[in-house]
């Protein structure tokens, strides 16, 4: 098994490059390319930040945050996560400290760092660092205006896999990190 972080073999050349898009939290490109067997076409791809993503836990339970997300119109739970894309060179476990605060109010007294996982490396860049949050200390939240309908909640690890089952929990950032955090904690089966 090979651990590369990815490989430098390009089978795909980028003729041009445009900008479509762009707002605050995102720049859509479209490319025009030619693959390793000389036929052409177009790549769209989203550019957006890397993430960092927090699973915080103490005696066997998660905090989870809910949130309705417009683009799937539906509120499920998840682990909570975000970017600072007012401040973009902010180190990840920086902003996983200050996203764990802003979300749910707590504080963790350590703080472990479990990966770095591509969200959806076949249209975007984007990638997430995830953090294990321990030894938590309770706060008030500190919610921006598009969080504001942000709800906090604790579930058991067995409530939790059951969430997963009944599609309450259906963010692959959310189940990618539950599989770190279990090859981290060697959860058994």
């Amino acid at each position: 098994m090979s651990t590369k972080k990815g490989s430098d073999v390009r089978t795909i050349e980028t003729l041009s490059s445009r900008e479509v898009y762009r707002n605050r939290w995102m720049t859509v490109r479209e490319d025009a390319i030619r693959r390793q067997d000389g036929s052409e076409g177009i790549y769209g791809v989203v550019s957006k930040l890397d993430f960092s993503l927090i699973i915080p836990f103490e005696a066997g339970a998660f905090h989870l945050v809910e949130q309705y997300r417009y683009p799937v119109r539906g509120r499920y739970l998840e682990f909570p996560q975000g970017s600072w894309e007012a401040q973009a060179d902010a180190p990840p476990e920086v902003v996983a400290a200050g996203e764990l605060r802003e979300e749910t109010g707590l504080t963790a007294g350590r703080m472990s760092y479990l990966g770095h996982v591509l969200t959806s490396p076949g249209y975007s860049n984007q990638g997430m660092h995830v953090f294990l949050a321990e030894a938590l200390t309770a706060g008030a939240p500190q919610l921006s205006p598009e969080e504001s309908d942000l709800v906090c909640t604790r579930v058991t690890v067995e409530q939790f896999e059951t969430l997963v089952r009944e599609g309450r929990i259906k963010d692959a950032g959310t189940l990618s990190a539950y599989a770190l955090f279990r090859m981290h904690k060697r959860l058994p089966e």
